[in-house]
């Protein structure tokens, strides 16, 4: 880059102050712009108030060489994103031909009129002079400019799904033009240890280094180690890391699942395919969140048979023929009955793998096990292997599924690398 940018990013939006949304957007972003080798330094939330909205443009423009909008961007008398950031900029809006074609074929090819009402309109005019980011996924598009004073702004639309996939697609080969110097990252993707863990064997390493640099991040039930070279080329740039990223497999060995994959489930899609295998699922606690995970995946048909979510003893005895009194000797929560999951989806649907997960996701326990007591199973032509975890009960059901899943990929993952299935943290 030409400097060291800074960014704040401001989220817009009422509904985040009051929790009725969650701002996946700021934490999506910055995730993102450390790719890019460009520090963060402030999340700012404000609600739907031009005056509050304008008090913390002020504020940000003082301490920000980037602010980055989100949210606001939209039809209704709440979306004043737009024009507070204009006017705080002493810029003029106009209405963008291109966006407002755009915008009329989108609303008339799916069945609305053909009359373009006033408030759609508004999400076609655009700052002045600005460079335009069309929106692929929704309605209103985003855009950047640079004011006199040499802040950057960036607005995006607040729905996740437009903001991530557009910062992605526009807003990164934007801030890329701005410099003389390629930056490029990898993610190391890591489960089984923490990042206060992983901080604390390369912390010496991290602070020491400055081009390139490594930085932890947490994800929810996993971590990543973020590796970033600024260079003259591409290929300089991955020179340079290339023994960075070395080191680290070295220091982590097979806890790592992936470089550059979203998730452990995209690490496992990647293995079945080069395996050439298949799985099948059957599900208690997790209530088919593992078969929507993986199905979410493009391609997930030619590798998951299918699976059954069993969720009451009931639907475990009917649907999958555990024994009753196993269930009543053992409780539903247990080594036992995991394991017969695990085996019995397997042989059902003729799978090369089944897996099988059942647990206490809270808020409350069964009387024996404490809530976040969870069983996963992997069942195979070599065996079957089962593992007790206890999550903790003072996380969220949302958390201890989510986690129990993280679990479950994994132990696949490490049985198509050939690797110790059950690898105590």
């Amino acid at each position: 880059m030409k400097k060291a940018y800074n960014v704040e990013i401001l989220s817009v939006g009422t509904e985040i102050l009051l929790g009725h949304t969650t701002n996946t957007d700021a934490r999506d972003i910055s995730l993102m712009l450390s790719e890019l080798g460009i520090n963060v330094k402030y999340h700012t939330v404000v609600g739907d108030n031009p005056q509050r909205l304008a008090d913390c443009i002020e504020i940000a423009r003082k301490r920000a060489d980037i602010i980055i909008s989100t949210g606001g961007l939209g039809p209704t008398c709440d979306d004043l994103t737009k024009q507070i950031l204009a006017k705080s900029f002493g810029l003029e809006l106009e209405m963008h031909e291109d966006e407002k074609a755009c915008l009329y074929d989108y609303l008339t090819n799916r069945g609305y009129s053909k009359e373009m009402t006033e408030n759609n309109l508004k999400q076609a005019m655009l700052p002045v002079g600005c460079t335009v980011f069309h929106n692929d996924w929704g309605t209103a598009p985003g855009c950047a400019f640079t004011g006199d004073d040499g802040t950057i702004v960036i607005m995006l639309p607040g729905p996740p799904k437009e903001c991530n996939a557009m910062f992605r697609a526009c807003v990164m080969p934007y801030l890329r033009s701005l410099s003389d110097e390629q930056i490029v990252s990898h993610a190391i993707h890591v489960f089984g240890m923490s990042e206060s863990a992983m901080d604390q064997i390369f912390r010496d390493e991290m602070n020491a280094m400055t081009n390139p640099t490594m930085a932890p991040y947490a994800k929810e039930g996993d971590c990543l180690l973020q590796v970033t070279a600024k260079a003259e080329s591409v290929e300089k740039a991955e020179e340079m890391m290339k023994p960075v990223i070395e080191h680290v497999k070295d220091v982590l060995g097979d806890i790592i699942f992936g470089i550059d994959v979203d998730t452990v489930e995209d690490s496992v899609m990647r293995l079945l395919k080069e395996k050439k295998m298949t799985f099948a699922a059957a599900e208690s606690c997790t209530g088919g969140e593992l078969a929507k995970r993986f199905t979410d995946i493009p391609g997930a048909s030619e590798f998951f048979l299918g699976g059954v979510t069993t969720y009451t003893n009931e639907a475990k005895i009917k649907l999958l023929g555990i024994a009753p009194k196993l269930i009543e000797e053992k409780t539903a929560v247990s080594y036992e009955v995991a394991k017969q999951m695990a085996e019995r989806v397997r042989a059902l649907l003729g799978a090369d793998m089944g897996i099988g997960v059942t647990g206490l996701a809270g808020p409350d326990g069964d009387g024996v096990h404490e809530v976040g007591t969870v069983f996963v199973s992997l069942a195979t032509k070599d065996g079957t292997y089962v593992r007790e975890l206890h999550v903790g009960d003072r996380r969220t059901r949302s958390y201890v599924r989510r986690v129990s899943g993280n679990y479950i990929f994994d132990m696949m993952r490490r049985y198509l690398q050939g690797l110790e299935v059950i690898k105590e943290n």
